[in-house]
């Protein structure tokens, strides 16, 4: 399904990212950075929702907007309950949608706050999403303390907060249409290679997006998924090569493969992940990009495991998905 917008645009954003990303070759882009993952505080969890309130608080100052005049706040994260955002956003805005959508959040959310917007029911929307390194590992795998060694194949939960403003009145970056994507078992039930486990789910939405607006790889200056890594990146290149008969090759990358310096940080192994992963590039370095149009127009699709340790216990398969929106300099 594909939503066509003509009132939604991007007012501003704010991005807090980790050591790990702050290593990376994006940082000049990133708002805040911190020097370890504590944040200042006593525990890991505590580390993330402090990000999401200092992200908060960066948007609020860049935009000129009162914490009481947002009319709604859409967010998500990888904790138990969604508590990062919860915790996070409790003191802002006038309504709260919390969702799940795993590292596919950040575009869910947009969407969402896209469509109240569009159809007139509010003015603006926060839209945010978290993770952090220490909390997801621990809950999704091993606590990592156990300190057990890693595949090639493994991707790195980012660390840090990002949002964005959306709002009727005009920008010049607008929410041009997105598109919503569908569950997705390509037999897969490995934790540790999320890139293969996504992958599908990517192409699937790709292609759907493609059909339903008649479009192809050309009507954008860059095409971005989050997060496969390396090796899922790959594979959405040659499937789509190969049963699709299209070429991604000259303007497709992916976030998870961006955000860190995968030559010389070795312990990231295949790549970023995590639900602000895609995030962190999307509101820093490619909004820059937008912002002084360098780039006209980019198709975003936020790829997501929807899996339970518990299940992977029970050899069940781990399911997918993914959401793609289009953000245009006008």
């Amino acid at each position: 399904m594909t939503f066509f917008y003509n009132k939604v645009y991007i007012d501003e954003t704010a991005t807090v990212c980790g050591p790990y990303e702050k290593m990376g070759p994006l940082r000049r882009f990133m708002d805040k950075t911190y020097d370890d993952l504590y944040f200042g505080e006593k525990s890991f969890e505590k580390a993330e929702i402090k990000s999401v309130k200092d992200s908060l608080v960066l948007l609020m100052k860049k935009s000129s907007t009162l914490k009481n005049e947002i009319d709604l706040v859409v967010g998500g994260d990888l904790l138990n309950q969604i508590t990062a955002s919860t915790y996070g956003a409790s003191e802002v805005g006038n309504s709260f949608i919390g969702i799940y959508g795993a590292c596919s959040s950040s575009v869910l959310g947009m969407i969402i706050a896209a469509n109240f917007i569009q159809a007139n029911f509010i003015k603006n929307a926060v839209c945010l999403v978290s993770s952090h390194n220490m909390t997801s590992e621990k809950q999704f795998r091993y606590p990592t303390e156990y300190g057990a060694p890693r595949p090639n194949s493994a991707t790195f939960t980012a660390t840090g907060a990002a949002c964005s403003l959306l709002t009727k009145e005009k920008t010049s970056i607008k929410v041009e249409c997105a598109t919503l994507g569908k569950i997705i078992d390509y037999n897969q039930n490995d934790p540790n290679d999320m890139g293969r486990v996504m992958a599908g789910a990517a192409i699937d939405t790709m292609v759907k997006h493609f059909r339903e607006t008649k479009r192809s790889p050309k009507d954008y200056d860059l095409i971005l998924t989050g997060d496969l890594g390396i090796y899922g990146k790959e594979i959405v290149i040659d499937y789509m090569k190969k049963y699709y008969d299209i070429d991604l090759s000259e303007n497709y990358n992916d976030c998870g493969v961006m955000l860190y310096d995968l030559d010389n940080q070795k312990n990231i192994k295949a790549g970023g992940s995590g639900p602000v992963c895609s995030a962190l590039v999307v509101y820093s370095y490619i909004y820059d990009l937008l912002k002084n149009k360098k780039i006209k127009r980019v198709l975003f699709l936020a790829t997501g495991a929807l899996f339970s340790p518990i299940l992977i216990y029970q050899k069940e398969n781990i399911n997918s998905i993914c959401h793609a929106i289009s953000l245009e300099a006008i």
